[in-house]
């Protein structure tokens, strides 16, 4: 049984908070009890992304380092005669790990358990057997018996439908399982980094940022970045780890525990290459392990970041995470920690006049 250190605390609450897009408030509010001891300032957006900022040098470069609150789920959108719930998901879901899974609906009166629910294999042809379920087939079963009793437990069209499932330190302590790793380890990042930066000298003013509906769009960091008007924008995130069956090193490189990502492109942006050349050179100056991964498809909050105001250099710094998108995924603790340490080493060397220098090259 792994002990429990203040770090995984930390990300065991991350993780084990809901919040689907639209739905941040508790993930706010665990992030914000972590970073509030290392932030001069705490404050918001219109949209609820949470902005702290530390000052080292007043007049530096404004040096922006965001996570997002949300996480993958599903909405309710109607409740049945019987009882049964159909629902919307919410950000990227794929059919075929959804079936079966267990759930929870957030009402205003408590939580109430669910499972996704379809027709047993038995009474399916056999042609029905070998095509996966749509989903929008798929019900969520709360063992209710009419809409009026599963009403008079709270449920209601709108509640946010979350993944359950148990954050889990494996048999191989550096290797962590849990929902919602995309993207509270961004989070758990930006915490850290304010932290690793407590005491010491910057020369710059630097925000940790929790955003708010990354997964439908990138949307809380546009508004979030327009508040701050950052001069870096680096986004943390997750990536996906190639090193399981059935992932050709054509469709993703990268290795669990090999380092965090250095993302050069992916359909939201290509990253600046000034910045890009900047992180690595210091990572190569410290030593600290790192690997370069593209991506044709999907983005990061980076891909919003970039495109505000006069444009802001911005680079997407992502953990390498197995199964994302689904009820439970997989990182390496090492990644993470590897990632906090060169995003504050590079914070530290960030002052003004090596800012333009990046951003003119």
């Amino acid at each position: 049984m792994a002990q429990f250190d203040e770090t995984l605390t930390m990300l065991k609450e991350l993780t084990d908070a809901r919040g689907i897009p639209g739905n941040e408030r508790e993930v706010r509010e665990v992030m914000k009890r972590y970073i509030e001891p290392f932030a001069d300032e705490i404050t918001t957006d219109g949209l609820g992304s949470l902005i702290a900022k530390k000052a080292g040098k007043a007049d530096g470069p404004k040096i922006l380092v965001a996570g997002h609150l949300d996480e993958v789920g599903f909405m309710v959108t109607k409740i049945d005669d019987k009882g049964f719930l159909r629902f919307q998901t919410v950000g990227g879901w794929w059919g075929q790990v959804m079936l079966a899974q267990r759930v929870t609906i957030v009402t205003r009166k408590g939580d109430v358990t669910g499972i996704i629910g379809s027709k047993p294999p038995h009474i399916l042809s056999a042609e029905a057997r070998k095509k996966p379920i749509e989903i929008k087939d798929m019900f969520i079963d709360i063992g209710a018996s009419s809409r009026e009793e599963a009403e008079g437990w709270g449920v209601c069209p709108g509640d946010m439908v979350v993944p359950y499932f148990e954050f889990t330190v494996m048999n191989n302590e550096k290797m962590l399982l849990a929902k919602a790793w995309d993207n509270r380890i961004g989070c758990a990042i930006a915490i850290d980094v304010l932290k690793q930066l407590k005491d010491v000298e910057h020369p710059n003013v630097v925000y940790g940022v929790g955003n708010v509906q990354e997964e439908v769009g990138l949307r809380g960091a546009k508004t979030a970045t327009y508040k701050i008007e950052p001069d870096i924008g680096f986004a943390v995130d997750v990536g996906i780890a190639g090193d399981t069956p059935g992932i050709s090193e054509k469709e993703a490189m990268s290795k669990m525990g090999k380092g965090p990502q250095i993302v050069v492109y992916d359909a939201s942006m290509v990253s600046h290459k000034g910045l890009r050349d900047f992180v690595t050179d210091v990572a190569d100056e410290l030593n600290i392990p790192y690997q370069f991964e593209s991506l044709p498809g999907g983005g990061t909050d980076a891909g919003s970041i970039h495109l505000v105001h006069n444009g802001v250099p911005a680079l997407a710094i992502t953990i390498a995470t197995r199964y994302i998108h689904s009820h439970a995924a997989m990182l390496h603790r090492d990644d993470f920690e590897n990632a906090v340490k060169l995003i504050v080493e590079v914070i530290k060397r960030l002052d003004r006049e090596t800012v333009n220098k990046i951003t003119f090259e």
